[in-house]
């Protein structure tokens, strides 16, 4: 609760969060530095909850094409949308990602899939493979055949040579660690063209 201000900067104009969604919204400082960087003509937010980055995104994007499995994430994430005055930038679609990908296209894909809620943190390295529900590696295929300018939204303890495995040949990876409080969060890996050019 003390943190619902983080979380969103206009909590009491009418937000709305389940009990998943207080633990796994993104910051709103955060979301907003990650929108920046994904600014686009359309993105896709495979996983958006209750819409924290999704938010964010229609600030910097034309347009945003939302998407979660849970119909009341859907509901919720509209409401904040409109709380925030952008439901007008976004598409909501109630449905599975892995089965949706083949008929999206966008210029950007965000992925932040479930981590798995707070027990995230007791885990020493944090695997795509075991640790994510769908497995991290397969959503990021999957990402890809859309765009290579992919977002992947991860947690701190999350094994970076694995990470570092999903770059092809082609493809330029930075990695970036999101501080708050002075405390590392979150790593946030751009793919692609939103990748500063770093060589590994």
């Amino acid at each position: 609760w003390l943190q619902r201000y983080r979380l969103f900067s206009k909590f009491d104009e009418g937000i709305v969060l389940d009990r998943e969604g207080w633990f796994s919204v993104t910051p709103e400082k955060i979301a907003r530095h990650i929108a920046k960087r994904c600014r686009c003509d359309v993105i896709v937010d495979a996983f958006c909850g209750v819409g924290g980055n999704t938010i964010q995104f229609a600030f910097t994007c034309e347009r945003v094409i939302a998407i979660d499995i849970d119909p009341k994430k859907i509901e919720m994430a509209k409401q904040n949308a409109r709380v925030y005055g952008v439901e007008d930038r976004i598409e909501f679609i109630q449905g599975d990602f892995l089965k949706l990908a083949p008929t999206l296209t966008a210029d950007v894909v965000y992925l932040s899939p479930p981590w798995g809620g707070p027990s995230y943190g007791t885990i020493d390295i944090f695997d795509l493979e075991k640790n994510i529900e769908l497995n991290g590696f397969r959503i990021f295929e999957v990402a890809k055949a859309i765009t290579s300018n992919v977002v992947y939204f991860l947690p701190r303890n999350v094994n970076v040579e694995q990470v570092i495995s999903l770059m092809d040949d082609k493809s330029s990876l930075e990695l970036e660690q999101n501080f708050l409080n002075n405390r590392l969060k979150t790593i946030t890996a751009y793919f692609g063209d939103l990748a500063k050019q770093t060589n590994y």
